[in-house]
């Protein structure tokens, strides 16, 4: 059953939150052994918020729209109580004194956590192979990864453990994870959804966002999630979340670019495989069919994401983590003096790709090098900002890859952080421009893992995104 069937029948008391609680947790207990999407399964207290469920529901009581919808949540985000790691060993086992506001709005809706899933340390990476409690394996293909960082959310629903997942992206993960394991994926416009709750890493680039096995779910928990937070000062005042409203209506008449740097076109991103690159061309044909007025477009800063990228999100993330002494909350390896007992502690908590990139944005704020490089990165951001603004005069949402290609092997690029960064190519433009994206699974590769297509929207379009990839999920 989908997430809407879930909660439809859960509400009519057709079927009791408990019995489908129970149903999820013992399908993780037989297959998460092997995926290891989660970093702690709540059983108890995913039952008991079920029970309490059915007992509103028996009163005759509104639950809500996601009544008794299992649900896994990313190990970045606050849950009260409850050990949020970040799957880093600087966290393990410390328990927030907060919810994050989405874990907040998610348990008013009726969703029910049962878990937290496994993530690159700190979000930074893209195969979930850089935590500290062990890798996630795709569900498709154990031998390889499910894209990252959101991979334990993604591998989660991909592996039907949960209806619904939430994930974070500061540079495609939340996308990048959904296309590798054939689910949806959806990045929001930035500051659409709080951020309140959820541990930083790169700040202007972070947001929140919905995995679930079809369109229609994805919308549905984009519609609980999204609006204004007073909690967070980037949370964006007066947006009313509408993208359940709009799945049916099509894409006639709709102007659609297809971004030729972003999918195959000469002067392009190197890298983009032809299977990949032949299902994008073939979702590009279903919407023209569809009605679509469909052209090329050229955005050329789009080439330059990626370098402006690791420069802009190390730099933030140097500034961010500087607050992982050993001191406040944590792990704490003692030394006879405080630096020397901040640097075991940093040395002995963080990983090594954690520690390359604080590394690499401490290099690009110091004196010296700032204009050189974080600056000149701003720059370029700046005018990917414009590029994207001209295009959008002119259509009314972008077509590209998702990822360069289909998941790859567990182990094959984690000794090249270079060609690990490649995998996020046509996905870091939305972040840095802070505009909505989304991911939908559309057919396989020619090694029958999955592909997934990606649709790109200006600010506070997100509806856009969701009413395109439901004409591209019906036709898939």
């Amino acid at each position: 059953m989908s997430a809407i069937e879930i909660a439809a029948a859960v509400s009519a008391g057709e079927r009791s939150a408990s019995e489908v609680v129970d149903a999820h947790l013992e399908l993780i207990a037989q297959r998460d052994p092997e995926l290891h999407a989660y970093n702690l399964v709540t059983a108890e207290s995913a039952r008991a918020e079920a029970a309490a469920i059915d007992a509103r529901v028996s009163t005759g009581e509104v639950v809500g729209p996601l009544a008794g919808v299992p649900l896994a949540v990313k190990d970045n985000m606050c849950t009260k109580g409850v050990p949020t790691t970040c799957s880093s060993k600087i966290l393990e086992g410390w328990r927030p004194p907060y919810d994050a506001t989405v874990v907040t709005r998610l348990r008013e809706a009726g969703a029910v956590s049962v878990g937290k899933t496994n993530l690159d340390e700190f979000a930074m990476g893209s195969s979930t192979e850089h935590s500290a409690f062990g890798p996630t394996r795709n569900p498709h293909d154990l031998s390889k990864v499910p894209g990252g960082s959101s991979g334990g959310s993604a591998a989660s629903v991909a592996a039907g453990f949960t209806p619904l997942g939430i994930g974070s992206d500061t540079g495609g993960s939340i996308r990048q994870p959904a296309a590798f394991c054939g689910v949806v994926g959806m990045k929001p416009t930035y500051g659409v959804v709080s951020r309140y709750g959820l541990i930083a890493f790169a700040s202007s680039l972070d947001q929140i966002g919905p995995f679930a096995a079809d369109v229609a779910d994805a919308a549905a928990l984009f519609d609980v999630i999204a609006g204004h937070d007073p909690l967070d000062s980037t949370s964006i005042r007066d947006f009313t979340p509408s993208a359940s409203a709009m799945l049916d209506e099509g894409v006639d008449g709709l102007r659609i670019g297809v971004v030729k740097e972003l999918a195959g076109g000469p002067g392009g991103v190197p890298g983009l495989a032809a299977d990949v690159l032949a299902r994008t061309a073939e979702a590009v044909e279903v919407l023209a069919t569809a009605g679509a007025l469909v052209d090329e477009v050229s955005v050329p800063s789009s080439t330059l994401g990626l370098s402006a990228y690791y420069l802009v999100a190390p730099a933030e993330a140097s500034s961010n983590l500087a607050r992982y002494d050993g001191v406040r909350y944590g792990l704490r390896v003692d030394g006879p003096t405080t630096p020397e007992m901040t640097t075991a502690t940093r040395t002995a908590g963080f990983g090594t790709e954690v520690k390359r990139r604080i590394m690499l944005g401490t290099y690009a704020l110091s004196a010296g090098y700032y204009d050189a490089f974080y600056g000149k990165a701003l720059k370029v951001r700046t005018m990917m900002l414009s590029d994207f603004a001209r295009v959008y005069e002119d259509f009314d949402v972008l077509v590209a890859p998702t990822t360069p290609t289909t998941a790859f092997e567990l182990g094959a690029r984690t000794q090249d952080p270079l060609t690990m960064y490649v995998n996020d190519v046509c996905t870091i433009p939305s972040n840095l421009t802070g505009h909505p994206a989304i991911s939908v699974p559309f057919g396989v590769g020619d090694d029958g893992m999955p592909v997934g297509v990606q649709v790109l929207a200006p600010a506070l379009h997100d509806a856009q995104t969701f009413r395109v990839a439901a004409v591209l999920e019906a036709a898939s």
